[in-house]
């Protein structure tokens, strides 16, 4: 009885070259397009998101004239607030399957571990809120690794709130 726990997955010993089975399952066209293009999909969205969330922080009155109209807008502002979140939700139902896609798709090139680089920068956007000395130590794993891929994939972090990193 053969012992599988040494083998690389194409049913020969490790050490040997499992290339030509590997060769053949390989396509030209498999590359990262499918992550170039749900890249799009994602920024396309945040942007939706972004300013989705604008319009609902926005107050629809200058601060001087909040007096002269307070009774009229109350009415009005719950069912702006509505609106702006079931436009929110909408947005993040359809955000969630390209974010799921994302994770699920293999990179097969330096620029398709940048895509899911900065998709990984989006989610943990939290681990750039404070300077590097002031969050854990997972927190700082992650956001290195991070910033190491989108820098050796020559990609940009995506926007993630500044702080100036404070060195002791």
């Amino acid at each position: 009885m053969r012992d599988n726990r040494f083998s690389n997955g194409t049913s020969a010993p490790v050490g040997s070259s499992g290339f030509a089975t590997t060769a053949a399952a390989t396509k030209p066209e498999d590359d990262d397009a499918r992550l170039f293009v749900l890249e799009g999909q994602l920024n396309t969205l945040i942007t939706e998101l972004i300013a989705a969330q604008k319009v609902g922080d926005e107050s629809p009155i200058l601060p001087d004239m909040h007096s002269l109209v307070e009774d009229s807008i109350s009415a009005d502002a719950g069912s702006n607030d509505e609106a702006t979140t079931k436009q929110i939700e909408a947005i993040l139902a359809r955000l969630y399957p390209v974010e799921q896609a994302i994770m699920q798709t293999p990179a097969r090139t330096i620029a398709g571990l940048g895509v899911k680089a900065r998709h990984a920068a989006y989610v943990m956007s939290q681990y750039w809120e404070e300077p590097i000395d002031r969050i854990d130590w997972d927190a700082r794993v992650t956001r290195f690794l991070i910033e190491a891929v989108c820098r050796f994939a020559n990609v940009p972090l995506p926007i993630v709130k500044a702080v100036a990193d404070v060195q002791p």
